[in-house]
């Protein structure tokens, strides 16, 4: 199983973030978060600390291109397998650093990843 840190995480319901890490632990997988407020959703303690993390698999974004920026250094520290850019989040400037350190990029919707079986 997978290691997905939902990054960019709103504790509001109505947010595809927050129904993204609901459908995450619906299809049983390791689920983290990280937004600018602390809080639960559903089981998951969303963090605004990313020192508290264990080894990230796959990070799915849900951050604006602009707001990226200031996280590019921690993301790519955090050494993922995979980055998926959901729709909102695509980033070419972004892309080519991920594939210099070998990452995957994804363009794509995460909760049409888990809902086709995709993911």
């Amino acid at each position: 199983m997978k290691t997905t840190l939902v990054f960019g995480a709103s504790l509001k319901p109505d947010r595809y973030s927050n129904l993204a890490i609901k459908r995450l632990r619906n299809n049983k997988q390791a689920t983290y978060a990280f937004g600018l407020k602390a809080g639960l959703v559903g089981d998951v303690q969303v963090t605004t600390n990313l020192g508290e993390l264990p080894n990230i698999d796959v990070v799915t974004l849900y951050l604006n291109p602009e707001r990226q920026k200031q996280y590019y250094k921690t993301i790519l520290e955090l050494q993922p397998e995979k980055v998926i850019f959901n729709p909102g989040t695509e980033n070419p400037e972004f892309y080519q650093l991920l594939r210099q350190e070998g990452v995957v990029v994804e363009e794509a919707c995460t909760l049409v990843l888990l809902a086709t079986g995709l993911y």
